[in-house]
């Protein structure tokens, strides 16, 4: 029994979360044109494997949330403005999905005053406790050429690493947001990309996937559902529970939006948390990131309205006794932070300079997150795309970083407070690089100015914090850095200072 199971017996959830009322308001016999339906809708069905009821499954309609009996069947009362039925898959069973699109929803249909649907899970062959898990960011595919890339590069680039785990290694995907930028026709080059990459890929919305005709933020997700189902949920695998989460909150206007988490997704996450035990590890998957540091990179007073989630305190009290790691996109950069028990992972993106370059505004490569869970316990490094994934710092030499031209800069692009860096001149040891805030001295010449990238003119560097100077005597040869990330690997770079 797993431990989710044997968790949700002994606090005798076996019913409603939250009780939904026992009548919910119905539009009049002629209501008025327009009139929001709040007709009653009983939601009904079994969740089995292979006719065999699941007990204890999370079933929702978005607003509240039910477990599913002895015999795998579940009941819930909605009304006529919900949309889906959805479960949390629960550990053990495979990711149902659509040529690697996750599927684990059905939308209601409102012809009858009952919708019934049914959930058919397979049981994995193997224990899923240790599994893996990858972070798309910020495709952002924006033209046909774009989408070439996307799908004869990165997506390759992602089977063929998983390609070298060992036979039988679960993964899957989280497209983190921004999958398209603005262009809805291209959501079919993503989802072939998901195809080609050969994982289940769950996906966030971002404000690059949003109808920006929309008058509100109620129907700003409506393409987006359409293609990928509800914009936010939960499953699990292993020991872990991950939550979608949609921050993305649309003000009405072309291209204004802030980081924002409505009440109805508070109210849902309350009950949803209620079937994972204290203490358990939390995978939170959002676009916009809860919180960086860059605007004080920027020297500016506070964070841009669309940069962070604006209620975030309210999440983190909400989480507080769980482990918990953000997954996050939207900002083009890489950043890793920890406080208490969060640890937020804002990661560079697929499209790199939106396609325009092969490099993040801070340096860092076009790529995605890895992530290597063991029981509770998460490890991650960060892959370039065509790069071995031990590519993990880029060294430069004296004069390519104007700011400090005497000196040779190293960034280590997926760096947080427990790396240990170390460098060597001629062989000898010199300690540890300064850190400072500065521009990758690669991303400043590709980026700087309004003649270039070639492609997409706007493109600019951007100061980081996640790189590091020393100052090599005149007579110094070769200065060699050797980088060890919080898990103990070691990487090595060597950099020749002769002509």
């Amino acid at each position: 029994m797993s431990n989710r199971r044997s968790f949700l017996k002994k606090i005798g959830l076996t019913g409603t979360l939250l009780a939904a009322p026992g009548t919910l308001i119905k539009t009049f016999a002629n209501p008025a044109k327009g009139a929001i339906d709040l007709t009653n809708i009983t939601l009904k069905g079994k969740v089995h494997s292979n006719g065999k009821g699941l007990e204890g499954v999370a079933v929702t309609d978005g607003t509240n949330v039910t477990l599913t009996g002895k015999n795998g069947t579940y009941e819930l009362i909605s009304n006529s403005t919900a949309e889906f039925v959805y479960i949390s898959i629960p550990s053990g069973y495979e990711i149902p999905n659509i040529k690697g699109i996750a599927s684990f929803y059905s939308p209601i249909k409102r012809d009858s005053n009952v919708f019934t649907a049914d959930f058919a899970l397979q049981k994995l062959k193997q224990d899923d406790t240790n599994h893996n898990f990858v972070v798309w960011a910020d495709p952002q595919i924006k033209t046909k050429e774009d989408a070439r890339l996307l799908k004869t590069q990165s997506a390759p680039d992602l089977r063929d690493l998983v390609k070298s785990y060992p036979a039988g290694t679960l993964f899957h995907g989280v497209g983190c947001g921004d999958l398209v930028w603005d262009e809805f026709d291209l959501f079919a080059d993503y989802r072939e990309a998901v195809h080609t990459a050969d994982i289940p890929f769950f996906n966030v919305i971002g404000n690059h996937d949003m109808d920006n005709d929309a008058r509100a933020d109620e129907g700003s997700s409506h393409t987006f559902k359409k293609n990928f189902g509800p914009a936010y949920y939960s499953f699990n695998r292993g020991k872990l529970h991950y939550v979608v989460l949609d921050d993305v909150f649309f003000m009405g206007l072309e291209k204004h939006y802030m980081g924002y988490l409505t009440e109805k997704q508070f109210q849902w996450l309350e009950q949803d948390l209620k079937t994972v035990a204290a203490g358990s590890t939390l995978i939170v998957n959002l676009h916009i990131p809860t919180f960086t540091n860059q605007w004080k990179r920027d020297k500016k007073t506070e964070p841009d309205l669309g940069g962070v989630v604006m209620n975030r305190q309210r999440l983190y009290d909400m989480l507080k006794p769980y482990t918990v790691h953000f997954m996050s996109g939207h900002t083009h950069f890489n950043e890793v932070w920890s406080n208490g028990n969060i640890t937020e992972h804002n990661h560079g993106t697929v499209c790199g300079a939106w396609w325009s370059g092969p490099i993040c505004g801070d340096g860092t490569p076009a790529g995605y997150g890895v992530y290597e869970v063991k029981g509770n316990e998460i490890g991650w490094y960060y892959k370039a795309t065509g790069q071995p994934k031990e590519h993990q710092i880029r060294i430069y030499a004296p004069g390519r970083q104007k700011d400090f031209p005497q000196e040779a800069c190293i960034n280590v692009w997926n760096y947080d407070k427990n790396w240990k860096l170390e460098w060597f001149a001629d062989g000898k040891a010199m300690g540890q690089p300064e850190q400072r805030t500065a521009y990758d001295p690669w991303a400043h010449e590709l980026y700087l100015g309004n003649a270039k990238p070639n492609i997409r003119k706007w493109v600019e560097p951007n100061l980081t914090d996640h790189i590091f100077f020393v100052k090599p005597a005149s007579s110094v040869k070769a200065i060699k850095v050797v980088a060890t990330d919080p898990f103990g690997k070691v990487y090595t770079e060597t950099l020749s200072l002769t002509a």
